[in-house]
């Protein structure tokens, strides 16, 4: 069986060039890259507002991944902007709020990746923090800036999880590029994976087979380290 994996896609407006301001559709390579070096068929899902065509799009994959981006807007869980919240898009936000309830629906595996994984819990109910600055306890640098391709804090992994199952080891090293932070994590979720400083790193649905969000960005990390290139692959395995 050829597995299809939708990706959600953002979008950008282009700062200078023959054209500024205008949009365009994109996912970074690397989400493709890992889709097909796992064996499975890589389709971008752009933006669009329409139910109706958001539901023919995820009748056409069989796994579904929530790609990272723009902040979450705090609307979405009953709060007003702060100082440092970063650029939000609602179209978006919306977007893949449909995205999610219409995969759900389907029952395809669903794989949530940095604001993929922040997503997914405000979809289900959970909250935010608007900024890393916001949380009161010593919080470790989380945005480590250049250089993807750079693991720069360790994790700890819950046994019995999905991502534990993957790396056979309590603790792995991951890269760090999000300045916002899984605040209250819904009932419906429990956390797999936390960050030395107590930071959410990786959430799992307890009632649906294989919803999980990772803070960090294993596609960035596939090519050159082969357990993290395995998620992808435990995505399409379950897909198939």
């Amino acid at each position: 069986m050829t597995v299809v994996v939708g990706i959600s896609g953002g979008v950008f407006s282009e700062e200078g060039g023959m054209f500024p301001g205008y949009q365009k559709s994109y996912v970074n390579q690397d989400y493709v890259t890992s889709v097909v070096k796992n064996g499975a068929v890589p389709l971008i899902i752009p933006i669009i507002d329409d139910k109706e065509f958001i539901k023919d799009q995820i009748s056409r994959v069989d796994a579904l991944i929530l790609s990272g981006g723009h902040d979450v807007s705090p609307k979405l869980y009953g709060e007003e902007p702060l100082e440092k919240l970063g650029e939000t898009l609602y179209r978006r936000d919306k977007f893949d709020f449909e995205l999610i309830k219409q995969a759900k629906e389907k029952n395809i595996p669903i794989l949530g990746i940095c604001r993929g994984a922040q997503i997914l819990n405000v979809y289900h109910g959970g909250t935010m923090y608007q900024d890393v600055s916001y949380r009161k306890e010593l919080t470790y640098r989380h945005w480590q800036k250049h250089n993807p391709c750079e693991v720069t804090h360790k994790v700890n992994l819950k046994k019995g999880s999905y991502l534990y199952d993957i790396f056979k080891e309590d603790e792995i090293e991951v890269n760090s590029f999000h300045h916002q932070l899984i605040k209250d994590v819904p009932d419906s979720f429990e956390i797999v994976a936390r960050a030395k400083d107590g930071v959410v790193e990786g959430i799992q649905a307890k009632n649906y087979d294989f919803m999980l969000g990772v803070q960090w960005h294993p596609e960035m990390l596939s090519q050159s380290r082969e357990k993290m290139s395995q998620i992808f692959k435990k995505l399409i395995d379950k897909a198939r």
